[in-house]
């Protein structure tokens, strides 16, 4: 019931032929960028949070070569004929829509002064796009990489996160946080990257135990950041912060938000008691990691659901079921705990559990959800994975 994921030198391998294909040019660029999940720390990472991503096994990859003109042409796997731009000046946002994602982050290395040469490209993703796994900036990632090898240049980890975060924010106006470039940006083999939004300084946090597995399973419920729900929650929380009187979601407690409550008025309050009880969450949970006490993290990532549910409201019936399903299969049926992840309105679930129980949890999740739902849900397993970087 597993999905497998394909692997990056198969991926590779299909883009260079998609590249020879579609533009008749051969790769002599490949990069690419994962997605990620979220194991806790949910829309806290643009009100100055600590959040627990890692880098999935699942990647965009793009193939491309200088073609000697002041053009860009790029064809993806996804069909639609071939995108075509110039970059002899500024690149500003355009059709098709999607290209607006590696137009913002073209824009951004212009605007470190760097000269953009035209050039092939072609695009093949496994991450699956609208299910909440950052496919956007894996795009965005992967883009900067790309553009380091096509300028021969190197911009940092750091660096390429923020210009790629700042991509999405002036060309797909999506005000997002940190969480999504850092995690594809700095993930690493085999661990987790527990983000200070606050200071943007990653730390890596071990997960290398072959006795646990984490499933992802997509609700098939696709979502639009861009369509208000994420703006409007991100509205709330700076309005909650300007009532509150702080500088900082890092200064308030959950006495400041009761003490306001009334004056917060709802869903403000509401949504400001997620994001002081979410950060807590997430400093429980990386100090457990930390420790390898597993088993506190049930509950937390629970708690976490719960209130992304009823207090962010960002959670729907179709990740509502997915969760309810791996809580009742429980811990004596392998199942260590289980969130949605990502920033809602559909995608997907994370679920913590032992590996030798994965299929049959994985199997059990599937059947209840379709009964439920008539859906299927697309369900692979994941381990921490490394973050861009070039491959050719």
């Amino acid at each position: 019931m597993l999905l497998a994921s394909p692997s990056l030198e198969s991926l590779a391998k299909k883009a260079a032929a998609g590249l020879l294909d579609n533009l008749h040019a051969k790769a002599s660029i490949t990069a690419a960028a994962p997605g990620r999940v979220n194991l806790i720390g949910e829309h806290i990472d643009y009100c100055d949070g600590f959040v627990l991503p890692f880098a999935i096994d699942r990647y965009i990859v793009i193939a491309g070569t200088p073609n000697g003109t002041s053009s860009v042409r790029i064809a993806t796997a996804l069909g639609g004929g071939i995108a075509n731009f110039d970059v002899t000046h500024a690149v500003e946002e355009g059709e098709p829509k999607w290209t607006n994602y590696l137009r913002g982050v073209i824009r951004g290395f212009q605007n470190l002064g760097h000269a953009i040469p035209g050039f092939d490209a072609y695009i093949l993703s496994s991450v699956p796009g609208g299910a909440g796994l950052s496919s956007s900036a894996a795009l965005e990632c992967a883009t900067a990489t790309f553009l380091e090898g096509l300028l021969d240049v190197e911009i940092g980890p750091r660096e390429k996160a923020m210009l790629c975060q700042k991509a999405e924010h002036d060309f797909a106006h999506v005000p997002c946080g940190i969480m999504d470039q850092f995690a594809s940006a700095f993930g690493t083999k085999d661990h987790l990257v527990l983000i200070d939004c606050m200071t943007a300084e990653p730390q890596l946090v071990p997960f290398n135990n072959p006795e646990l597995t984490i499933l992802i399973s997509n609700t098939m419920v696709h979502h639009e950041l861009s369509d208000g729900g994420y703006a409007l929650r991100r509205k709330h929380t700076e309005d909650a912060l300007k009532t509150i009187g702080k500088r900082s979601w890092r200064d308030v407690t959950m006495a400041d938000v009761k003490k306001h409550w009334e004056k917060l008025g709802d869903p403000v309050n509401r949504r400001a008691r997620h994001v002081v009880g979410e950060i807590a969450r997430t400093i429980e949970a990386a100090d457990a990691l930390k420790a390898a006490d597993f088993e506190k993290l049930g509950p937390l990532m629970a708690a976490s659901h719960q209130s992304l549910s009823d207090d962010f409201e960002v959670s729907c019936k179709e990740l509502d079921v997915l969760v309810d399903v791996a809580q009742r299969i429980g811990r004596s049926g392998g199942v260590i705990g289980a969130r949605m992840t990502g920033g809602g309105f559909g995608g997907s679930t994370v679920t913590l559990c032992e590996s030798a129980k994965a299929n049959d949890i994985a199997s059990k999740l599937a059947a209840e959800y379709h009964a439920k739902t008539g859906l299927k849900a697309e369900i692979f397993a994941s381990r921490p994975s490394a973050g861009a970087h070039r491959v050719l």
